[in-house]
């Protein structure tokens, strides 16, 4: 889980990046997940206030927020990231692309598993409201503005207010320049 496979995996991702230096110097995705696994790994130790400063000084450089308690995984990318929230609960696969504006939100004050988790290879759309203790199965999309709030089985799309999940269109679906598989009915 290195900062190299990070700027590889953003310049896959990103087809405005155009050198590694760029990325590592103007990327928010990077800068916060570099400064989330600092805050994970304080809040694994039980410094617990410190690592919610290192989260807060994040989340006021980047605009991104995320609690120092979700797990995230590697090769995780966050494209213009402004606005995306991932709760304390939260846990992330492998390989997962979120756009600007997700949430990864709870529903409950309850002190329990409240947030979802998102297996690997999944892609969340721009603005797209995840909530609850819900799974979102591997290599499954989330389209842009849906409110999720229903497990998402693997290889699905879900669009909508409520989200409605159905079978990702293999056959139909373009493939990008980092593999993932993109359906041509979604707007991520």
């Amino acid at each position: 889980m290195g900062m190299r496979e990070d700027i590889r995996t953003a310049r896959l991702r990103d087809p405005a990046a155009r050198s590694g230096l760029e990325v590592f110097l103007t990327s928010a995705g990077l800068h916060a997940i570099w400064w989330h696994r600092i805050a994970h790994r304080l809040w694994r130790w039980r410094l617990r206030l410190l690592a919610r400063m290192v989260a807060q000084g994040a989340r006021w450089w980047t605009g991104i927020e995320i609690h120092p308690g979700a797990t995230i995984g590697r090769r995780f990318f966050i494209d213009h990231g402004m606005g995306v929230v991932i709760g304390e609960t939260a846990e992330i696969g492998d390989d997962v692309m979120l756009y600007h504006g997700v949430t990864l939100g709870g529903r409950t004050l309850e002190k329990v598993k409240r947030h979802p988790t998102v297996h690997d290879g999944v892609l969340i759309g721009a603005g797209a409201t995840v909530l609850g203790p819900i799974t979102i199965g591997a290599r499954s999309q989330i389209g842009a503005m849906a409110l999720v709030t229903k497990d998402v089985p693997p290889d699905s799309v879900a669009t909508g207010i409520p989200a409605v999940a159905r079978p990702l269109d293999r056959s139909a679906a373009g493939t990008g320049p980092d593999g993932f598989l993109v359906d041509p009915a979604i707007h991520i």
